[in-house]
């Protein structure tokens, strides 16, 4: 019986408006959705690397400047909106009982950003790469959070949009399920099918 839903936030919680983010933000940030592999310094924030110091290597990869890199890394966050149907979904799990976390990779800008939102105040705990400097798809970050709030991996389960993410918390015991980013009310009826009937 699933009693604890751990969310992921980019792609699932929250996510840039398309039709409202300028398409020279989008395309700066490209890679970022592009289904390779994330280049070594963004991963580096996630991890808590110094924004300026990301925003060096930004520069040189997209042939811009520091400053440049920087300010358009602060225009990006501006951009992120809750996903409705997933605000929803997480509105329904709390007044039914689940206890509600978020695991993310996220660096120190986004989330202070992010946990402003009403919607933060719903979860009951969060692990966030740049303040634990893991990352997913590692099992040490789901341990964490398994050990910090002390949760059964059999009764928790895992939502991202990435399916290396999702395999490796099935790997370490945690059920998991893979959102599309893409089709969020779709997937928001789905896991409000499987968890609350």
């Amino acid at each position: 019986m699933i009693k604890n839903v751990i969310f992921d936030l980019a792609g699932v919680v929250f996510s840039r408006d398309r039709d409202k983010t300028p398409k020279e933000i989008l395309e700066y940030f490209s890679f970022i959705n592009s289904g390779e592999i994330m280049p070594q310094f963004w991963q580096n924030y996630d991890l808590g690397a110094n924004a300026h110091e990301v925003a060096a290597a930004l520069a040189q990869l997209r042939n811009d400047t520091p400053s440049h890199a920087f300010y358009m890394m602060m225009q990006a966050i501006e951009y992120q909106r809750e996903v409705l149907p997933t605000k929803e979904l997480i509105q329904r799990l709390k007044q039914r009982g689940f206890s509600l976390y978020v695991l993310s990779n996220m660096s120190r800008e986004y989330i202070d950003f992010l946990r402003k939102f009403p919607v933060y105040a719903l979860f009951d705990g969060e692990v966030v790469s740049c303040e634990v400097h893991l990352a997913k798809p590692s099992s040490e970050i789901f341990e964490t959070i398994l050990t910090k709030y002390s949760l059964k991996r059999e009764e928790s389960i895992f939502i991202d949009d990435r399916v290396e993410n999702v395999n490796a918390a099935i790997n370490v015991g945690i059920h998991g399920f893979l959102f599309d980013r893409n089709n969020p009310r779709d997937s928001a009826s789905e896991l409000t099918t499987m968890l609350l009937g």
